[in-house]
């Protein structure tokens, strides 16, 4: 386990030997060899043996051969700082339990019984074990040693506790992990020989995404493969290691169409232990489970290795943006649902004479809550007139955009009007006293002024009073007209990119929660899947326009040269730091190590990264007041900072402490 909370696990099936345990053990050790950097490592049920043994259980020669195998096994686990988990049949007293041997540093440290039975359809196991209840010893006698025996066991390593449940314990109404969980269990193992029937991979990987979710722990599935008996059933090898509702990796398995299922095979992940407990930290719900607590668990001390070579995770570097195609699409397909609905919901208490006023700029954020609006008209029955769209040219409009969102309303039919605030915005200037740039615009008319502002040098376009006065006046004349719907996102929500009671008011914003990487494909998406024709070429060319707040005057070839992400670094970092500081709540050096290891769109060096990364915890802090009084708008994902919901931070909070760079 590393410093960052990862631990590495694997899940291993193997080819067995049916009955023959000094093969099944030779084989597992020799597996274990192969991965000796893995901290955990789980095999199926009745590995040593095999599970398909059926009378043979009752043969002394094949139990006795059982142990003498799982010491071998423990024997060859001295010194690797590994916690070995194998399944043998173990005799106590008047009873033979189905058990889970747990070995580490050359020792049995506990054995866990299986508590639930199965014996219907194709199952028998009660004809040979008993099920476990914890009226058991606590202690069994294993080769020379007293061992602790019984279903309270659980195995702990500093933050890292293991639980451990066997096959059809999972499958039960309440399985024992979830009590594992609320006594504290972060890492789930489950022993199984699961036979292939049709369709029971997907409820078996969904029980696995499940408990993971429902325990807020890992869970790792090690089942049987087909080298077991077959006389009447084929096992799948099927494994399965899942985090928190989410699958990280499965192995192949019979019935999938790969071969490799028939050999030895395994999966490897690291586990992100830290974030497991962060999140049972805010989930408080977690905690007022402990009342249907049924056990007194025991605690086993091991200990894990500091140090981890590299990282066995896929670390996305676009969290709130699938990588997969049609995962992806449906994203899409969900989100705007959501938007569409939230925003029907809050038309419908509006008197219908009351038009729905949107600033249309031509830019991505506009255009994605204006298919919104004319989406819910669509939804109601209404009129999609009633949407009166409003450009508002100003000094750094490009023709482009211009027409654009010109092109866009008439094309979606609804009411539209364009005013140039360049001389309003020129009278605020002279009103308050302001030189833009220096100039002083008195007496100038517009289009003089617009060619000095061209003439200033891009070094010295800096003045945030000149951009303020553009973003207030076109707040001011949309909601002099009446209600206003939003075009902000959660990304600039997050940063501070909007001006106080300018872009960032209205009455109601369905972007309130969308970040920025995801806006994109939602326009692309809901142009390729509603529209065609000029309208779907109109939002692909705003799809491919740079994102900007065209405050600043354009180059004189009429082009952008305000980049927002030139100004305050890629918008893909901002979302990657905003999804792991908000939604896991990691430190800044757990960021910069899973930045390291991030599967980014493009090649970002160590130290964009860290400006970037100083860029935003910076205006993070610096713009809580704007997040303080935002309006409405519909969460869609699991970050959201709305003040009223997900996200209370004072707006005074001192981010010293984020800030330093121990590097």
């Amino acid at each position: 386990m590393n410093e960052f909370g990862f631990l590495r696990l694997t899940a291993a099936c193997l080819v067995t030997s049916v009955a023959n345990t000094e093969a099944n053990g030779q084989r597992i050790i020799d597996l274990l060899s192969q991965v000796r950097d893995s901290d955990i490592v789980v095999f199926p049920e009745c590995c040593v043996t095999g599970y398909t043994c059926a009378d043979l259980f009752g043969q002394t020669t094949l139990l006795q051969s059982a142990i003498d195998a799982t010491l071998r096994i423990a024997d060859a686990t001295k010194a690797s700082r590994q916690l070995v988990v194998v399944g043998l049949p173990v005799a106590v007293a008047n009873s033979l339990y189905n058990c889970a041997a747990v070995l580490y540093d050359g020792q049995i440290i506990g054995v866990v019984p299986k508590q639930f039975i199965p014996n219907y359809k194709e199952f028998y196991e009660s004809r040979w074990f008993s099920s476990a209840d914890g009226t058991e010893p606590p202690e069994i006698r294993f080769g020379d040693d007293n061992v602790p025996f019984g279903i309270d066991l659980l195995f702990e390593a500093g933050e890292t506790v293991v639980g451990i449940e066997i096959c059809e314990d999972l499958w039960m109404p309440i399985p024992p992990s979830s009590f594992q969980a609320l006594a504290g269990a972060n890492v789930l193992l489950n022993l199984s020989a699961s036979n292939e029937t049709i369709g029971k991979c997907a409820y078996r990987k969904g029980l696995v995404e499940g408990q993971s979710g429902r325990c807020i722990a890992a869970y790792a599935y090690a089942s049987a493969g087909p080298s077991e008996s077959t006389t009447d059933l084929v096992f799948g090898g099927h494994c399965l290691i899942a985090e928190n509702g989410r699958l990280l990796k499965e192995s192949s398995r019979v019935g999938d169409g790969d071969s490799d299922a028939r050999g030895d095979h395994f999966v490897t992940v690291d586990l992100d232990v830290q974030r497991l407990m962060n999140e049972r930290h805010v989930t408080t719900s977690f905690d007022d489970c402990e009342r249907y607590q049924l056990h007194n668990y025991r605690r086993i001390a091991f200990s894990l290795r500091d140090e981890m070579e590299g990282l066995r995770r896929n670390i996305t570097g676009t969290p709130f943006v699938p990588k997969e195609k049609t995962e992806l699409e449906n994203r899409c397909a969900e989100i705007f649902g959501i938007q569409c609905a939230g925003m029907a919901k809050r038309v419908e208490q509006l008197d219908p004479s009351i038009a729905l006023n949107i600033g249309v700029s031509g830019g991505l954020d506009s255009t994605l809550a204006l298919l919104v609006a004319v989406t819910m008209c669509d939804m109601l029955g209404q009129s999609r007139q009633r949407i009166h769209g409003l450009t508002m040219p100003g000094f750094g409009t490009t023709q482009k955009t211009k027409d654009n969102a010109i092109n866009l309303m008439r094309l979606l039919g609804i009411s539209d009007e364009t005013i140039d605030i360049r001389l309003l915005c020129m009278q605020a200037f002279e009103s308050i006293g302001h030189k833009p740039f220096g100039i002083d615009c008195k007496g100038m008319d517009v289009e003089s002024f617009q060619k000095a502002l061209h003439d200033v040098a891009p070094d010295r376009r800096h003045d945030l009073v000149f951009e303020n006065v553009q973003a207030r006046l076109r707040t001011f004349l949309l909601m002099s007209k009446g209600f206003v719907i939003g075009t902000g996102d959660m990304s600039e929500a997050a940063l501070g990119w909007s001006t106080y009671n300018g872009d960032h008011m209205s009455m109601y914003n369905p972007n309130c929660s969308i970040p920025k990487t995801l806006v994109r494909f939602l326009v692309e998406y809901v142009a390729r899947n509603r529209f065609d024709g000029d309208t779907q070429s109109t939002l692909l060319s705003i799809v491919d326009t740079t994102i900007s707040p065209e405050l600043l005057p354009p180059s004189a070839a009429g082009e952008i040269v305000q980049s927002t992400e030139d100004t305050i670094g890629p918008y893909e970092l901002h979302d990657f730091f905003l999804f792991n500081v908000v939604r896991n709540g990691y430190s800044r050096e757990k960021i910069l190590f899973l930045a390291d290891h991030a599967d980014f769109t493009a090649d970002f060096s160590r130290e964009q990264i860290r400006q970037t990364l100083n860029t935003f915890y910076k205006r993070f802090f610096a713009n809580q007041f704007k997040r303080s009084c935002v309006p409405d708008g519909p969460k869609v994902g699991t970050v959201s900072l709305s003040p009223r919901g997900d996200w209370r931070m004072p707006s005074d909070a001192d981010p010293s402490i984020w800030m330093k760079d121990t590097e």
